[in-house]
């Protein structure tokens, strides 16, 4: 598995992992039912400190897309409550379309946008 951390970046590191794992899955890099690599190994490999690796585990967990398993340890495991995915998203797009519309992107570029990042998860289905 593959993890860029931008150590230069604002973003904090837990959430670059976080973000870096739910890409992995996205473009079927990391499948349901692969092992993430253990805490304390995944830390050796990024050069970062094991509580910020756990720390990103602990959300992939409370956000449904990994289970702790006590022989496998992590494991990619959606949760599939679309119900639940569809109201956080709805929040998460309110707050980045209106700054796109504070800084006058178009509902066309926006469609546009979406459709060229859907692509590279496989596909616009």
């Amino acid at each position: 598995m593959i993890i860029e951390i931008d150590f230069n970046s604002d973003e904090a590191l837990y959430l670059q992992l976080r973000n870096q794992i739910i890409l992995g899955i996205a473009t079927s890099r990391i499948r349901e039912g692969d092992e993430l690599p253990s805490v304390r190994q995944l830390a050796e490999d990024i050069g970062i400190n094991m509580h910020t690796v756990n720390k990103a585990y602990t959300v992939l967990k409370q956000e449904g897309f990994v289970r702790v398993d006590r022989r496998r340890g992590a494991v990619i495991a959606i949760d599939t409550d679309r119900a639940d995915t569809l109201e956080e998203l709805r929040k998460e797009l309110k707050v980045i379309l209106a700054k796109g519309r504070c800084r006058n992107i178009s509902r066309q570029e926006v469609h546009a946008l979406i459709d060229e990042i859907y692509q590279d998860y496989g596909g616009i289905n």
